[in-house]
Formats: C-alpha cells, sequence, structure tokens
C-alpha cells in the first residue's frame, strides 16, 4: 500500500534571507557554541541545520492532490499559513533564541501538528501501528553526522538523535554534545565542590544540563589541583616584579604577585646565512603578534645588541614586524635574519634542519592575571630553556 506524504515546506519555499543572515552572523559567535569544543572543518552553521530539519519536518499548506489523498488549503490561506511558519523559522534562526523553550515549544507544536496529520493520512495503512505512531515522532539518523550539527539541532526540536561517523573524532564530538548531555539533564552535581567556591543556593538551578556542566568544573579543578601537586615544580610560577612594570602600566597592580604560566611561545630558529652572525641561531616567525582585541592588543618587539636579540612586550597599534614577524610576504617560505636583515632562503632552512642545526627560542611567557591573560618576556629563571 503506498505511503501517502503530503509535500514538506522545505519542497516549496523558505525564507532564505533570514536564514543566510542568522547563519553568517553564527561565525563570529564562540561563547557557547558547539565550535568551541573542538575544531571541525566543515561544521554545519547551527541555524541553518535547525531551519532545514523543521522545515523537512513540516507539512506545507498548499493544496495537493493525487496519491490517493487531498491535503491544504487554497491559494490565499496557504499564503497565509506559510507566513506563519516563516515567522516560526526566523526567530527559530536566531542565536538568541537557542535555547529559547518558548521559541522552541512553538516549532515542535508545529512538527508534532504536521506529524499527526500525516498518521492520520495513513491510518488505514497496514503497518499503521509501527510507522505512524502519532504519540511518537520518527527518529533522525545521521551515519555521517561529522560536528553534529544536524543530530544536535534534530535532538533540540524534539527528535531522538542518532549519529555516527568513520572519524573517530567526529564520535567523540558527537558523544559529547548528543548523547552524554541528555542522559544527566536536570541531574544535580555529584563531584566535590571547588574549594573556596562563592556558588550558594539562590544560584543551584541544575535543569538541562548544568549539573554536567557543575561537574565538568569541578573534576577539572580537582584535576588542575592534583596535577600540580604532582608536577606543579616543573612548571614554575612568574613573579611580576616593579622592574618588568617600569614601561608596562598594566603590570603595577600584578607587582608582587606569582602568576601561573600557562604558556610558553617558541620560534623555531636556524643559523643565520649572514657569514658575520653565521654563530647565531635566529627566529623563523610568521608573526610577533601576542593578542589582538581591539584596546588590548600585545606584540613582541625583538631588540637587537650587537650579536644578540631579545624581545619585548609591546602594547598598541602592532607594527608591521609585530604583523609579519621574520616572514617575507608573498615569498613562501622566506624569512630574514632579525639581526641582520639578510633573506633566509627556504633552502637555506630545509639544509639547516637536514644537518640538524634547527633549534627553538622562547620568545614570551603567557600567565594568568585577573580575568585576562598576561604576556611576559622570558625570566631569568627561565634562560636555561633559551
Amino acid at each position: 500500500m503506498m505511503i501517502k506524504t503530503p509535500k514538506k515546506l522545505i519542497e516549496v519555499a523558505l525564507p532564505l534571507d533570514a536564514i543566510n543572515v542568522a547563519a553568517a552572523r553564527e561565525k563570529s559567535i564562540r561563547h557557547g557554541h558547539p565550535s568551541t569544543l573542538h575544531l571541525w572543518w566543515a561544521r554545519r552553521p547551527l541555524a541553518a541545520a535547525r531551519a532545514v530539519i523543521f522545515a523537512q519536518m513540516v507539512n506545507d499548506p498548499g493544496y495537493q492532490q493525487g496519491g490517493g489523498f487531498k491535503y491544504g488549503v487554497n491559494k490565499e490561506k496557504a499564503a497565509i499559513e506559510r507566513e506563519r511558519l516563516f515567522k516560526i523559522m526566523e526567530d527559530l534562526v536566531l542565536w538568541e533564541n537557542t535555547s529559547n523553550e518558548e521559541v522552541l515549544d512553538r516549532a515542535r507544536a508545529e512538527i508534532w501538528r504536521s506529524w499527526r496529520e500525516t498518521c492520520e493520512l495513513n491510518r488505514s495503512h497496514p503497518l499503521a501501528a509501527d510507522l505512524f505512531n502519532p504519540e511518537k515522532l520518527p527518529a533522525f539518523h545521521d551515519p555521517f553526522a561529522g560536528g553534529g550539527a544536524l543530530p544536535l539541532e534534530a535532538q533540540r526540536l524534539g527528535l531522538e538523535s542518532f549519529a555516527s561517523d568513520l572519524n573517530p573524532v567526529a564520535v567523540t564530538i558527537n558523544k559529547a554534545m548528543i548523547e552524554i548531555p541528555p542522559r544527566f539533564a536536570g541531574r544535580r552535581p555529584v563531584g566535590p565542590r571547588v574549594e573556596r567556591d562563592r556558588q550558594g543556593k539562590l544560584s543551584e538551578d541544575w535543569s538541562g544540563a548544568r549539573g554536567l556542566a557543575e561537574d565538568v568544573r569541578r573534576y577539572s579543578a580537582w584535576l588542575r589541583n592534583e596535577a600540580e601537586g604532582r608536577i606543579g615544580q616543573l612548571y614554575p610560577q612568574v613573579e611580576i616584579t616593579a622592574a618588568m612594570a617600569t614601561e608596562r602600566p598594566d603590570l603595577k597592580p600584578l607587582i608582587g604577585q606569582r602568576l601561573t604560566v600557562i604558556a610558553w611561545l617558541w620560534a623555531r630558529t636556524v643559523k643565520s646565512p649572514n657569514p658575520a652572525y653565521s654563530h647565531v641561531s635566529v627566529p623563523l616567525a610568521a608573526s610577533f603578534l601576542l593578542a589582538n582585541k581591539p584596546g588590548k592588543e600585545r606584540y613582541l618587539e625583538p631588540v637587537v645588541t650587537g650579536d644578540q636579540y631579545s624581545f619585548l612586550v609591546r602594547s598598541g597599534p602592532p607594527t608591521a614586524l609585530a604583523k609579519n614577524g621574520t616572514k617575507v610576504e608573498g615569498r613562501g617560505s622566506s624569512f630574514f635574519c632579525v639581526l641582520s636583515k639578510t633573506p633566509i632562503s627556504g633552502d637555506h632552512i630545509k639544509a639547516e634542519a637536514q644537518a640538524g642545526r634547527m633549534g627553538s627560542r622562547m620568545m614570551a611567557i603567557v600567565a594568568e592575571g585577573q580575568g585576562e591573560r598576561v604576556y611576559l618576556p622570558p625570566t631569568n629563571e627561565m634562560r636555561p630553556l633559551l
């Protein structure tokens, strides 16, 4: 017996302008976006995924006849109904409404209404009890889910999602986004509360995945403390001295504090091709930029003294040297010597590497400040690493 399937909204029309604007804006979203979980090279915009799934689950209201059934309303009424569905989609694709239950409930209600209409059309089908249960939505299956945008949004719209992939990284991403959070939804955290945690009873809202997120935070803190106790001596803190703050006003509030180092920034080095400096290993750096957030720019400035060089951290708009480092712009793998400005060809770099003379040089330290990162030149305690 033939299955009676009305046309879906996606087959007739979509509010493409609204979807495109929301998808483009999403590229600049960082906080709370799955892209911050792990970079995936073919990640689809959540807005587009949400819109596509909604539109392929909702029946188009236009009049349809054939295949043993009639469905829909006349042209004028269908146009009005489509505008109503488009308004739901326009609200649905906005990033601000990603977790807006009122907007999501409207979309879920439309999906359920279309599904029950389809079930009613097929109530005489011999397999109706299994295929067209009006109390259970079809499940969403994506065997090549990649970054998981489609199954995640299907789950958000009320469908049971199943996602897999051949790439184990994609499998891990999907387990973290789609499989694990629903399993612990609405549960209180069970991990040990973080020492000196100011969280009070008034903020203990464990709806959704908040309890799971809090457990991740608590166990992360526990792991960090354990690691610091076992190997912390191998990662010395850096003390901010008055001398460091002489030309760095941003460091003055931190004088006397010992900051935890979270990163050491290095550059590859090769011997300079200039005979006068052939005993010096010079850096191959495509950029000396440390931070480019407007108003908080930081960059490294190489300071040359005879046949030696060091780095200072500067604030303000970056210079051309800071932006390009010692790389020759538009010349492939070509660089220049920071001491003599002599060009360093790709062949020279390759020869140095093959001869075992390629080394490394620490350029800067990144430490945890008061709510922001602090960039410092290498200290005397770290000279052996230079």
